[in-house]
């Protein structure tokens, strides 16, 4: 039967020495059906909301620890392949970061970077001292060294970011994140750490060469990850943001000079008037040493 809508219903009759006889004229008989072509659906439930978007995925607000919880998600293998990533630069940093820029590393190299400077430079000022008299701590360089590197480090990729925005780099497509930026610049301070530890030297033209050295390295990390970003910008103002950078960071590799290694047989020797004494007098009183 190719009739939908029909179920059939066989009447067989059962006579003695007639089975299985079946009259299909008159025992043939057809019945409405009660089954429909498309599944039936399930009874709506009150109790069932289909998921949202906004359900599925959790709001973090400022004020919330989960909010920066995810700027520290990262572990020990991604944070010693960023550092090493900024010693030997081989590709953009950015894809490195593929989007999970992290703190973690930034705040722990800055800090590591801070002491060893304050241990180096006290070495350094120990080396240059009179041992006659008792040698005193100059706690000053601790306060110095925090106020410079953790300065530099959260400061000025904040006003790097605001002026990017400001050009209009904001909105393009090789733009870079607030955080992107604040990692950039921390995990550039990672060159810091060995030039810190080998910087105590008597021989001042030995300070001289390692400070440069981790000027050049890390500046040209910085400006090699930034051309892309700063490019988007007219010419004359992706030169004036390069040679900003350059300058900036030329700044603390000179405040890292004189603040922490200017100590030394030939800085003791220079009469009290000459002029890297009155720099380095300006240095420390910017920044309260």
């Amino acid at each position: 039967m190719t009739n939908r809508g029909y179920d059939v219903v066989v009447d067989v009759d059962d006579h003695e020495g007639d089975l299985g006889h079946t009259d299909l004229q008159e025992d043939l008989e057809f019945h409405s059906s009660n089954f429909t072509t498309h599944p039936s659906k399930p009874p709506p439930s009150s109790t069932y909301a289909p998921p949202t978007p906004s359900s599925l995925t959790s709001k973090r607000y400022l004020w919330t620890l989960s909010f920066y919880a995810q700027f520290f998600a990262v572990d020990t293998t991604h944070v010693l392949h960023r550092c090493l990533s900024a010693l030997v630069p081989r590709r953009p940093f950015l894809d490195i970061l593929d989007g999970n820029p992290d703190l973690y590393g930034p705040f722990w190299i800055a800090t590591t970077v801070v002491f060893i400077l304050f241990l180096t430079g006290t070495i350094s000022q120990y080396l240059a001292s009179h041992h006659d008299t008792a040698f005193v701590y100059n706690f000053k360089l601790l306060s110095g060294a925090a106020g410079l590197v953790y300065g530099y480090t959260a400061v000025v990729p904040i006003a790097l970011w605001g002026l990017l925005r400001w050009f209009g780099a904001g909105g393009a497509e090789s733009s870079i994140s607030l955080v992107e930026c604040w990692a950039l610049y921390g995990y550039a301070n990672v060159i810091w750490i060995p030039v810190a530890l080998i910087s105590w030297s008597p021989i001042a033209i030995l300070n001289y060469v390692f400070v440069a050295v981790g000027f050049t390295v890390s500046a040209v990390f910085l400006t090699r990850n930034l051309w892309p970003v700063v490019s988007v910008t007219e010419a004359k103002v992706s030169r004036v943001l390069v040679l900003g950078v350059v300058a900036a960071h030329a700044g603390l590799a000179i405040a890292i000079k004189i603040l922490f290694f200017a100590a030394g047989p030939a800085a003791n020797a220079l009469p009290k008037g000459d002029e890297p004494e009155k720099a380095e007098k300006i240095v420390r009183a910017l920044l309260g040493m």
